[in-house]
């Protein structure tokens, strides 16, 4: 515990043993903005195979805190299966964007690539997961592992007082081996404006095709795994299609898992429970030796 805290500066980082199981590292700090501490959990299961798999804390692109243990239970499978799970939590709507999100939790990939070995993982091996604004979270990190944050904030004055502070430069790598998506939005751009639905998506239209991800595949993206309801009423199921149509023209590895009745975010235990097992079946065939 004193290494993790004297290499990455945590505040208020907390180690537990679930269960003898699964070791927790709680509140990570990976960035700050606008005063406030950007963090992911970390969750490393006795056995740890050396592979993981990076989870978005995110629906609506709202980044809900609660206490690491009590997210537990979502993880037991790939938990089981050996994997070590980072739970990252993006600066949360309403008070920040889409946009925002998405530099967030690429700046959360490059710290846990960076420092990959206080966790006993591989680099190399890591792969990402998130359902409906964490679905499209996880496209962008897969298809457009870069961004132009360091761009944007040199040329913005303002960045040296409010714009955020990472711990890992954006030139660093942040290239990912695997993604499964739940039901994902895939295009932003006829949804961005006001909505009082989901704030996050109230920003200029001029940014929306740079966090769209259906307009990054290309032949060198990573495998993905597509889960979506086909009784989907918030993000249809022409979304998962479409883009599975864009992955299959460049010859990308990917598959589209179709729950029957299945609707926006699994109410139904057996369904969510499907999607699970579909999840982890495709982190242990790519991510595994």
């Amino acid at each position: 515990m004193r290494t993790i805290i004297a290499a990455f500066g945590l505040v208020m980082c907390l180690s537990v043993q679930a269960g003898a199981e699964t070791n927790i590292t709680s509140d990570v700090i990976y960035g700050h903005k606008d005063g406030m501490a950007l963090t992911y959990d970390v969750f490393q299961p006795q056995g740890a195979n050396g592979a993981a798999v990076i989870y978005m804390v995110s629906g609506g692109w709202f980044s809900m805190w609660q206490p690491a243990e009590q997210r537990l239970g979502s993880f037991k499978g790939l938990l089981d299966e050996g994997f070590t799970v980072m739970a990252v939590h993006h600066g949360s709507a309403p008070k920040f964007k889409v946009p925002d999100a998405v530099s967030d939790v690429r700046a959360a990939v490059r710290h846990i690539k960076a420092n990959a070995d206080a966790y006993d993982v591989d680099p190399d091996r890591l792969g990402v997961w998130g359902g409906s604004a964490g679905g499209h979270l996880s496209l962008m990190l897969g298809l457009n592992s870069e961004g132009p944050e360091a761009a944007k904030a040199s040329a913005d004055p303002r960045a040296r007082f409010m714009g955020p502070r990472y711990k890992t430069g954006a030139d660093s790598d942040a290239s990912l081996a695997a993604v499964v998506a739940y039901y994902p939005p895939v295009d932003i751009r006829p949804i961005t404006g006001p909505n009082e639905r989901f704030p996050a998506l109230d920003f200029s239209a001029d940014q929306a095709a740079a966090i769209s991800p259906i307009l990054f595949v290309d032949k060198n993206d990573p495998p993905i795994k597509l889960i979506h309801g086909d009784a989907d009423g918030l993000v249809p199921l022409t979304t998962s299609t479409s883009i599975k149509a864009a992955l299959d023209k460049e010859g990308v590895a990917n598959d589209l898992l179709v729950i029957q009745g299945g609707d926006h975010g699994f109410r139904n235990p057996e369904h969510r429970a499907a999607a699970g097992v579909a999840m982890v079946a495709w982190f242990k065939q790519h991510l595994t030796p």
